[in-house]
């Protein structure tokens, strides 16, 4: 029963450490505003060249048209095929593409794998979702394993990327990889069929204890539940940041009016003081010494 147990965990941790680091951001103090354009939200028009709405005369007069559809495909470009990562470092983003479309497939292996036990299909159905769990779970160790070991080279070689590595950072690529690399053991131990996934997602949703598993299973399981629960612990869990460095930062060009909520927003947090444990360094942040005082 202890598999079963700690695959539960690990997923409610999962979910509720992520919601937890979605709502540090979403609380946080307004951000140093950017004003960098183009900006998806702004009219397709004048965005083609970098514009935004302060163009229009009289503006500050007019309601504020946002488009949302601008905002929703470049962010999907963003998340679906790290568009900024291909643009400025495409030699980079072949194996980090790597990493991250590995991650995509087995989420789609999970999602299949829950079909096929929670929906009673039979026949062709049947057929057709177990080959979709094989193509999806393959694809996906295959892209995590390469995608870890191309960034660990990278990073260990090129030293413009080694001289800003932290050891934690070296420690999570090869964390990813064991996952990969486990998946891939654990599918040709079973004699290249993904059934013991099915019979794993089966025991869970009928609370039942999770048997028959050969050891390097055993061992990937326990591997990709610690990686539920330490992902969104770490650096790993940008996936949370990047929503709000893109909305709230890059994004964010909304005028600051008198008697908006922005302007309220500024004045508000204008008053929030440093905790009594905040040690910063700058000189301008500690009072002049009483001696010094004019």
């Amino acid at each position: 029963m202890f598999l079963t147990l700690l695959c539960w965990f690990a997923i409610i941790f999962f979910i509720a450490a992520s919601v937890k680091k979605f709502r540090f951001y979403a609380k946080k103090p307004m951000h140093g505003r950017q004003d960098l354009y183009p900006i998806p939200g702004e009219d397709p028009d004048r965005a083609k060249y970098g514009g935004s709405y302060y163009e229009e005369q009289r503006w500050y007069e007019k309601p504020r048209a946002k488009n949302h559809r601008g905002e929703i495909l470049d962010m999907m470009a963003e998340m679906l095929f790290i568009k900024k990562l291909f643009k400025k470092q495409p030699k980079l983003w072949w194996v980090s593409y790597s990493l991250h479309l590995g991650i995509y497939c087995i989420i789609a292996a999970i999602v299949i794998a829950s079909a096929a036990v929670l929906l009673p299909f039979t026949g062709v159905l049947a057929m057709l979702l177990g080959l979709a769990l094989t193509v999806a779970g393959v694809a996906g160790a295959v892209l995590i394993s390469v995608g870890t070991i191309g960034l660990l080279f990278k990073r260990i070689t090129d030293h413009e990327f080694r001289n800003y590595t932290t050891p934690q950072e070296f420690f999570n690529l090869a964390f990813l990889g064991a996952g990969g690399l486990t998946g891939l053991a654990s599918f040709v131990s079973n004699g290249c069929r993904f059934n013991y996934v099915k019979q794993i997602f089966s025991d869970m949703f009928h609370f039942r204890p999770i048997k028959g598993l050969n050891k390097i299973t055993v061992v990937h399981v326990l591997i990709f539940c610690g990686l539920l629960i330490y992902i969104p612990l770490t650096k790993m869990s940008h996936y949370a940041g990047k929503y709000f460095a893109f909305h709230s930062v890059l994004w964010d060009n909304r005028p600051n009016t008198p008697g908006s909520k922005v302007e309220k927003r500024i004045i508000d947090e204008a008053s929030i003081k440093p905790s009594p444990d905040m040690q910063w360094s700058a000189p301008h942040y500690h009072p002049a010494p009483k001696n010094e005082e004019k």
